[in-house]
């Protein structure tokens, strides 16, 4: 049977290929993959909040408030469980396993990511973990899309394309803002923005959004609308605005790097799970509106209605004295990153885009507050339009992706009365953050690893490349007590290359290297076989290539820098071959062609 499929499956394959073009196969893949990163869309959502409204709903109002400090524990423990018993691999987060997956391991994503995220961020985020599901509907939607990929025998640069269409798919159907998905997948995968990647992109955002809209119909995660019109007054507050999302995305990213590298230490997932479960167990208990995604405390602050968050909480503060509110939300923003950053240190799945906009919205609330209750200037600004427009201002900072904060939130608004604050403050905080962290959340280590595709090609194309590829080991080898009689007769004659590694016998390190050069002068003299040896014409290179420490961009430096037209390559300290200028530049050139195509 099973052989019956594979030839089915074959001339299909056959038949595509003489009756489909490539662009118009693509075109029919990105619809697929919209439909099914809308589905997987769906699938979380609805798990979620079946777990929420159980657990939330049922237990913590009818009988007692401990449960909030249960729930999270209990939730990572299944978590770790599920993981452990089921899906037997590691479940990384959703966005950074899906660039990491894209810069080192070339689109390719395991099958069992198709379903990690399905089965473990639902039992993260509805038992209370502080976390969104944005990242891990985009990481199940990009692994569909990687294996759908595959099957069709997609070359690199079309699954990548493909994996951007599952996220853009996945924000579409969360949000129900088409076209800011598609930017979101340009900005956050650095997808070019040509004809060949849009048509894609618009497809596959359409084709998630029409199966939101049959699962969900009119429903939406931020269902407001702008209700106070911008004036130009209002400028100077905005420009404040965005000085305060800019330093709070700071916060926000040194904050969620120190728990990350803090969690890191501990060796022990059990220990991981206890310390950060304990934690934000505790968190949640004393500050309940920490718990889960959080877009219903986003949907009152833009109704205007703060108290309904703040009505629960454990030292029943009053909530009729404004200064009493403004540090409860300020609470808020400086704990939720703390919230999350243990949960995923705990071992939990989730994504940071819905911290980010509780963050963020809670911030340009507080912002609004502040300034209409100071009332320095004599006049008062909108909290509303502030909270939505301080929901961009840290998404552009945090998430480095200001047109994807621009866009969604005139989208999501249903109008563009708010464009020019939105990019006033987006621009603003973007620029103080990218001056501080040079990248993203999302990014930061794959950055600091110099593993990180971005939009400039020169260093995307090197990042792509395969050192393995150009290394060349069929260089004559010579040990340092060779005589010059024996390096002519062993090496020289049998070999065409004009350069010789010097290696050691014992340990195969590299101590140097002769060049044809060195001895031309004296090889042809006889008298000299015997008196002349490799380690007295031997010296050192230019520049070593390390195999495990040097990126592509670093090679290609190394080269630059020192002029050479081979250099050796080591790896653990073991000569392994040289790397040519000519091959690495030959494969450049054809990587680059396959990237631009």
């Amino acid at each position: 049977m099973e052989k019956l499929k594979k030839t089915w499956f074959t001339k299909f394959l056959v038949w595509r290929v003489k009756h489909i073009s490539e662009r118009q196969f693509i075109y029919f893949l990105s619809i697929l993959v919209g439909f099914t990163s809308g589905v997987g869309a769906v699938i979380l959502k609805n798990l979620t909040h079946f777990f929420q409204h159980l657990l939330e709903g049922k237990l913590v109002n009818d009988y007692h408030q401990a449960f909030l400090f249960v729930f999270p524990i209990i939730g990572l423990i299944l978590v770790y469980l599920v993981i452990k018993f089921v899906i037997r691999h590691k479940v990384s987060h959703g966005i950074p396993s899906t660039l990491h997956a894209i810069s080192q391991h070339k689109g390719i994503m395991r099958k069992y990511q198709m379903f990690g995220s399905l089965l473990t961020a639902p039992l993260t985020v509805g038992f209370g973990g502080s976390v969104g599901l944005e990242g891990p509907t985009v990481a199940t939607g990009a692994a569909i899309s990687s294996n759908i990929s595959r099957m069709f025998h997609m070359n690199q640069t079309n699954r990548n394309l493909l994996i951007g269409c599952a996220a853009a798919g996945a924000l579409s159907s969360i949000f129900k803002a088409p076209i800011a998905a598609i930017i979101f997948a340009i900005e956050v995968f650095s997808l070019d923005l040509t004809i060949a990647s849009m048509l894609p992109l618009l497809l596959a955002s359409i084709s998630a959004i029409i199966t939101s809209y049959f699962f969900f119909g009119d429903d939406v995660l931020l269902p407001f609308k702008t209700k106070d019109a911008f004036v130009l007054a209002d400028v100077p507050f905005f420009i404040f605005l965005g000085i305060i999302a800019g330093l709070t995305s700071i916060y926000f990213t040194e904050v969620y790097d120190r728990i990350q590298k803090f969690f890191d230490k501990i060796g022990s997932p059990i220990k991981r799970l206890l310390i950060g479960g304990i934690g934000i167990g505790i968190l949640v208990y004393f500050i309940p509106p920490l718990y889960g995604e959080g877009f219903d405390v986003i949907n009152s602050l833009v109704q205007g209605n703060p108290e309904k968050v703040l009505k629960n909480n454990i030292f029943e503060l009053d909530l009729t004295n404004v200064w009493m509110v403004i540090i409860l939300l300020i609470g808020l923003v400086l704990f939720k990153i703390i919230a999350s950053a243990l949960t995923f240190g705990a071992g939990g799945v989730g994504g940071i885009f819905a911290p980010t906009l509780f963050m963020g919205s809670i911030m340009g609330n507080c912002v609004a507050k502040i300034i209409n209750t100071l009332n320095l200037f004599g006049s008062k600004v909108s909290e509303s339009n502030f909270t939505l427009v301080g929901m961009a201002g840290l998404m552009a900072g945090v998430l480095h992706a200001p047109l994807t904060a621009i866009f969604l939130i005139a989208e999501v608004t249903g109008g563009y009365e708010l464009f020019i604050p939105l990019m006033i403050t987006a621009a603003i905080s973007y620029s103080i953050t990218k001056y501080a962290h040079p990248h993203s959340v999302y990014n930061m280590e794959l950055g600091r690893k110099g593993d990180l595709i971005t939009h400039d090609k020169d260093h995307a194309v090197l990042t792509l490349m395969d050192i393995d590829k150009v290394i060349e080991d069929n260089f004559a080898i010579i040990h340092p007590e060779m005589s010059l009689g024996d390096m002519v007769h062993n090496a020289v004659v049998k070999s065409n290359r004009n350069i010789f590694p010097v290696v050691d016998k014992e340990d195969n390190s590299l101590l140097g290297v002769i060049l044809l050069d060195d001895i031309r002068a004296i090889m042809f003299n006889q008298k000299l076989y015997n008196e002349v040896f490799a380690s007295d014409v031997m010296h050192t290179p230019p520049e070593i290539i390390e195999l495990e420490k040097d990126k592509m961009t670093e090679i290609m430096r190394k080269f630059q820098d020192s002029g050479a037209w081979n250099l050796p390559v080591i790896k653990n300290g073991s000569y392994i071959g040289f790397i040519s200028k000519s091959k690495l530049l030959t494969a450049y050139r054809r990587k680059l062609i396959n990237f631009t195509k």
